[in-house]
């Protein structure tokens, strides 16, 4: 018996249709991150105070009870044999598919780095000297994150990378894993996750050594811990949530395909799954083919549940409405679907974490592929978050150097300045200069 989604379709006709759209991406935000006051907040303070005083003795502990490892303190890092082993231990195709998908972030991370290309003397830009990537180890086998992570951080120059994965795998980090992280040299690997992990890198304890940046996706422990250890410790990358595709189709897209991306994200569990269009045939016909789709997947209860709690198919009046409530939705995934004018809808949206443009170019195609980082921010914060690049793992420095002249040529609106803010002695340190003493 098929499952029939007509209950999250919605119709601009509907009374509070606007604010059913609202609904729609508060639902899988309110799933994501624990309500202030939930308890869950003092244990994670908890944990990551553990960790900052106890280090490894905490690391140790928590390993025990939330990843079922009872690792030694001289167990957590990964040995370059278990990391040689697993590299000889992947199907031929599946490296040679990692091989590629390096190579391609690798070019396209290269293309558009700026560090190297500022010739301005008024600016340095220099590589953070060590990075932490979280990949996550729990449903499934990431091996993706540390190309998209990792690889970036090495266009920029970052020299030491070290990756933080929980030991699911028969009390290991799954072997595609470690072949990944062998395949682009990253050799400092540790059987550690969720929110001790983050603490760990931020705070460092005896057997790993604090780092100034930290990326990579994981569940809210992982996310709301990079928080807060976010500011005077370490940089992050950002708050990411669960995963989010906002399809916009006209009606010329192929409901079948625009059903297939909806479902390439509410596998993930939680996942949101959105389309907006302005053709009611095109909606109706989208569930559809959801109902006979999603019966076939592996993950199929789940990703009904998703479906049902966490996506929809809004049909709006009109294509410029789908566009304005487009750049407001700011999603994480957009995929444009609208025939011969999918260029240019694209043009018109300026909030999105990245842009699929056309019918052939589906989520997986950047999730695996096509060179940008798959790293993106969700949740709206589109509008303030980029994608993780190359450009995120240097940091600048300003370069000011005057002469003699060009300081006395400017002294006068300096000391006027600095006079007026009633900071006497940054106007005496320029005058110093000019009388000679």
């Amino acid at each position: 018996m098929k499952c029939n989604f007509e209950d999250i379709l919605l119709l601009s006709s509907e009374q509070n249709f606007e604010q059913k759209i609202e609904n729609l991406r508060g639902a899988i935000l309110d799933a994501a991150y624990w309500p202030d006051g939930d308890d869950r907040h003092g244990a994670l303070d908890n944990i990551i105070k553990q960790v900052k005083d106890r280090g490894d003795d905490a690391l140790q502990e928590f390993g025990s009870r939330f990843d079922g490892a009872d690792l030694m303190p001289a167990d957590f890092r990964v040995t370059a044999e278990e990391l040689k082993a697993a590299h000889s231990s992947i199907d031929g195709d599946l490296l040679k598919a990692i091989r590629q998908s390096i190579d391609n972030v690798r070019k396209y991370q290269s293309e558009i780095f700026v560090g190297d290309k500022n010739s301005h003397p008024g600016i340095k830009y220099t590589p953070i000297s060590r990075v932490g990537v979280c990949v996550p180890g729990a449903s499934a086998p990431l091996p993706s994150t540390v190309i998209m992570t990792a690889v970036p951080a090495q266009v920029a120059g970052v020299k030491e990378i070290a990756v933080v994965s929980p030991p699911r795998y028969k009390g290991n980090i799954h072997p595609v894993i470690l072949a990944a992280c062998h395949e682009i040299g990253v050799t400092e690997v540790y059987k550690l996750g969720g929110a001790h992990a983050v603490a760990a890198l931020a705070y460092g304890t005896d057997t790993i050594e604090r780092v100034y940046k930290i990326v990579g996706p994981g569940s809210t422990w992982v996310q709301l811990a990079k928080r807060m250890v976010f500011g005077l410790r370490v940089d992050i990358d950002s708050i990411a949530g669960p995963s989010e595709v906002l399809v916009v189709a006209n009606k010329d897209a192929n409901p079948d395909w625009v059903a297939a991306d909806m479902l390439s994200q509410a596998e993930h569990a939680p996942g949101s799954a959105i389309v907006f269009t302005d053709s009611q045939r095109m909606g109706h016909a989208v569930l559809e083919s959801l109902s006979e789709q999603v019966e076939k997947l592996d993950r199929s209860e789940d990703t009904i549940r998703c479906l049902k709690e966490y996506s929809g198919v809004a049909v709006f009046d009109s294509m410029e409405q789908v566009i304005e409530h487009t750049n407001d939705f700011a999603a994480e995934h957009l995929q444009i679907q609208c025939g011969g004018k999918s260029r240019e809808v694209a043009d018109r949206i300026d909030n999105a974490g990245a842009i699929f443009i056309g019918p052939y170019t589906p989520v997986a195609v950047g999730d695996y592929w096509a060179g940008p980082s798959h790293t993106l921010p969700t949740g709206t914060s589109a509008k303030f978050f980029s994608a993780l690049s190359s450009n995120d793992f240097v940091k600048s420095t300003s370069i000011i150097e005057y002469d003699q002249k060009k300081l006395a040529e400017n002294a006068d609106d300096i000391v006027r300045l600095a006079m007026t803010e009633g900071l006497d002695a940054h106007a005496k340190s320029v005058k110093i200069r000019l009388e000679g003493k």
